[in-house]
């Protein structure tokens, strides 16, 4: 069932059927597969995780009780947070601008 593994909207719609209940993939719906799993993977995966180490670190920075040792723990997930979200954004970044060399001309997501 893919409802339940999130593949259900992944796999794009077949676009060219040229046998009648057979699909014929092409490169745009190649692209767009391509496409569909990098949205997935930086919106539906590492914002919520990140989301989710921040909170960690909050909860890590205010029990820390004047600890320093916890507090500079705190401070390494969340700065640790902030670079991976940037290096998955800077890799969104780098696949979104060589997709639209490769010819990909969809429109481009977020931001």
């Amino acid at each position: 069932m893919p409802i339940f593994s999130f593949a259900a909207g992944l796999v794009p719609e077949c676009d060219s059927v040229s046998v009648p209940g057979q699909c014929t993939w092409g490169f745009s719906e190649f692209m767009k597969l391509i496409d569909n799993v990098i949205k997935f993977i930086l919106f539906k995966m590492a914002i919520p995780i990140a989301a989710i180490m921040f909170v960690y670190a909050g909860f890590e920075l205010v029990t820390s009780g004047g600890s320093t040792e916890k507090r500079g723990t705190a401070k390494k997930v969340f700065t640790n947070a902030v670079y991976g979200l940037v290096l998955a954004a800077g890799a969104w970044l780098i696949v979104k601008t060589l997709l639209s060399i490769l010819g990909y001309n969809a429109p481009w997501i977020g931001f």
